[in-house]
């Protein structure tokens, strides 16, 4: 981990001099060797990182929900083109270019962070063993590593020795607790941002491999920051507990307000706006009457969610526009238009036995048509009856049927 901090050196001055800034104003406040300062300064250098990287995660959220609509096709090409990989790459990244999805951007928030991250480290690292670092002189050394938050030094670590922990003026057992309850806060709460993400924010009427890998990683994700967190310090648990909240609250307000077409998020925000409509007669705000707007343009396509929103509008006696707005109607009308709707939308199945004979019958009056429409000398003359009403009857040794006429020079 050391090694890999010192990739990052070259932005240790510049996180070093924002955490000093923060550190003059909070030790102003509760002092400047505390551990309140010093925590609420790596604290604030989280928020300040995560909102410059609001733009990449809006793009995240985008990539991702692309992601999750692009699977059922993903899955044909996989299908169509499974003997040939290089020919499923190029359709892979045809389909790609042509909805503008890039399957890097859902890395983007944690690719930009990681230098940060490991700055952190290093200058956390640095704090530990005494040395000066970026714009920290040995006077901030020597305040930093007196600082204890709940008792543990902002440098010190769960697996640190007693003797290393003895000489930041603190006790192997405070360390350890403080750090552990850290350890399973981060866990936990990188465990609930992925859930509340799969099981509320997904479609879940597609099944595809990618969701399964997204399950799986809800599990996987805990175990590796619990087993990366007993190397981590104090202050470095600080910064990624706090990114963890920021993230879930940030996701939470995203799920709610912009959910995936077909998710639980996106009924839950259905019925909210239906309650909004209801009780004021009207829908408030552009964005709701943007949303509105782009379920009554869909038409025939819209989900399941989206039928049942309709259908309740119409209950209520309101008739979406396609501004956005909704028009007051008489609830039985407009009931029954939005039956006839689903009804012309979802057609009824027919029975096995009614889709065979309907099949079967379809089948005759094609044959009957085809029929009707040759020419009469293409069809078979039938033999003309004699006045007895018997069919004359064909020559012994002459084929039966229309007869060839005889070449002028044959013989008869």
């Amino acid at each position: 981990m050391d090694t890999i901090a010192s990739l990052f050196s070259f932005i240790t001055t510049p996180v070093s001099w924002i955490i000093v800034q923060f550190h003059k104003l909070y030790g102003a406040v509760f002092g400047p060797d505390t551990g309140w300062a010093w925590g609420l300064s790596i604290v604030s250098l989280v928020v300040l990182i995560r909102i410059c990287l609001i733009p990449l995660f809006v793009k995240q959220i985008k990539s991702t929900r692309n992601m999750q609509a692009l699977q059922p096709k993903m899955k044909a090409i996989q299908e169509r083109y499974k003997n040939d990989k290089q020919r499923q790459s190029e359709e892979m990244m045809k389909l790609y270019k042509e909805t503008g999805t890039n399957p890097l951007s859902s890395c983007l928030p944690i690719l930009a962070q990681s230098p940060f991250f490991f700055a952190l480290y290093h200058v956390l690292s640095k704090i530990a063993s005494g040395d000066t670092i970026g714009v920290l002189n040995q006077n901030l050394v020597n305040s930093a590593r007196e600082a204890h938050i709940f008792g543990a030094p902002i440098a010190a670590k769960f697996m640190d020795d007693p003797g290393k922990v003895q000489a930041l003026n603190a006790s192997l057992v405070d360390v350890r607790i403080v750090t552990a309850i850290m350890i399973i806060l981060m866990s936990l709460s990188q465990f609930f941002t992925q859930r509340q993400l799969m099981q509320k924010n997904v479609d879940l009427t597609v099944k595809t491999p990618y969701m399964q890998q997204q399950k799986m990683l809800m599990y996987i994700f805990p175990v590796i920051f619990a087993v990366m967190g007993i190397n981590f310090p104090v202050g470095v648990l600080v910064y990624w507990l706090t990114t963890n909240v920021w993230t879930m609250g940030q996701q939470m307000y995203v799920i709610n307000q912009n959910p995936t077409p077909g998710s639980k998020a996106q009924d839950h925000y259905l019925q909210r706006l239906l309650k909004s409509i209801t009780a004021h007669g009207e829908v408030r705000g552009r964005r709701r009457r943007s949303v509105l707007q782009a379920i009554v343009a869909k038409g025939p396509d819209r989900n399941e969610n989206e039928r049942r929103f309709i259908g309740a509008l119409a209950k209520a006696g309101f008739s979406p526009q396609a501004d956005g707005t909704v028009a007051k109607v008489d609830p039985t009308t407009a009931e029954a238009e939005s039956a006839a709707a689903a009804r012309r939308q979802q057609p009824k199945r027919q029975p096995k036995a009614k889709r065979q004979a309907g099949g079967a019958q379809q089948s005759t009056a094609k044959t009957s048509l085809e029929k009707a429409d040759e020419p009469e000398d293409a069809k078979p003359k039938q033999p003309a009856k004699s006045a007895g009403g018997s069919a004359r009857q064909a020559k012994s040794g002459q084929r039966k049927g229309q007869q060839r006429p005889k070449h002028p020079s044959s013989k008869k």
